[in-house]
């Protein structure tokens, strides 16, 4: 009876999901040869395979238990008429059908919650999966699912079921914030190589003020011992001495201003960021109440909603009633 369910699933597993990745070499995941699948889609099959059996199991329990009623109910005669024959297997059938018609209807709701959750984990990651309707009904593929449910789906195999769930990654660390964040790393990075030429250019700054003051001193000693000439050399190597450490200095400026601006751009990143990320989860919840809004306009919302009404209606009629009879007593 969810045979339809397990095929749905299939099907289902067996279109592109993508999942975000830090990585970035490809990854190919080990494939089970017999299926098709990946270990961990293999097991997430066997748990709704699981869950589908088990409701199943109890939905045939309550058929069961219907057949079992009639026969101690009703089944206290040797002899029936056609009239009471026919009878009780009218009252038997509308609990059969009841019965199926709910878990078929359950079903079907089961493999729109199943939907569901693929449909928002790929929109977050901005995927747009397809289905195609008409293989439900492939018959090889209903051979191949009933053929893995015999042969590798086993009850007391033991699952985890905490490995097994969907690990996505987050929003907030792919898209946008995953380029931000790489553009942090690399302005980190330059960051640090400024740190270190300025360190240099500090070094080289103390060496030229040493040389300056050695070249200093020199000058007095040579104005001492020596001539005119050598003093005008002197005076043209302080010079260029002195040209040395101002290009350092403007070097050192620049440097200092061009750290400034990498700040400043990161900031900006970071606001835009935030400014794209709060406009994105607008948009998710816009489309998450979008589609509650859709799924209230469809039919089978329609038409539960019409069952309960009648529900109501008998629950209120026969309150009607009893309170007729308890004022009659």
């Amino acid at each position: 009876m969810l045979e339809s369910s397990v095929n749905a699933l299939y099907l289902i597993l067996e279109l592109p999901i993508f999942t975000h990745c830090h990585d970035k070499t490809p990854h190919r995941p080990a494939v089970m040869a017999d299926f098709g699948f990946n270990e961990h889609h293999q097991n997430e099959v066997i748990n709704y395979m699981r869950f589908a059996r088990s409701k199943r199991a109890l939905r045939l329990k309550t058929i069961d238990s219907c057949f079992q009623d009639l026969k101690d109910s009703r089944l206290i005669e040797e002899t029936y008429t056609v009239d009471e024959v026919s009878d009780m297997l009218d009252g038997l059938q509308v609990l059969v059908r009841g019965e199926v018609e709910m878990e078929l209807i359950n079903t079907a709701h089961t493999n729109v919650l199943l939907l569901r959750q693929l449909f928002s984990h790929a929109e977050k990651f901005y995927l747009r999966l397809q289905t195609d309707i008409s293989e439900l009904e492939n018959r090889e593929l209903l051979e191949q699912v009933a053929e893995f449910e015999k042969t590798d789906f086993k009850p007391n195999s033991k699952v985890n079921q905490e490995s097994s769930k969907p690990k996505l990654a987050p929003l907030n660390e792919g898209g946008v914030s995953e380029l931000l964040q790489k553009e942090i790393s690399r302005l980190q990075e330059d960051n640090d190589k400024l740190k270190a030429r300025l360190r240099t250019l500090e070094s080289q700054a103390m060496s030229a003020l040493d040389d300056k003051s050695k070249a200093e001193r020199a000058l007095k000693d040579l104005q001492k011992s020596q001539g005119d000439h050598k003093i005008a050399m002197c005076a043209q190597e302080i010079a260029n001495l002195e040209g040395t450490v101002a290009a350092m200095q403007a070097d050192f400026e620049k440097t200092l201003n061009a750290n400034v601006a990498s700040q400043k751009g990161l900031q900006d990143s970071l606001v835009s960021a935030k400014h794209d990320l709060l406009r994105v989860q607008e948009q998710l919840s816009l489309a998450e109440k979008e589609l509650e809004k859709k799924f209230q306009q469809t039919a089978a919302y329609r038409n539960m909603k019409e069952i309960l009404t009648k529900k109501n209606e008998q629950i209120k009629d026969l309150r009607k009633r009893l309170q007729r009879y308890e004022s009659d007593e």
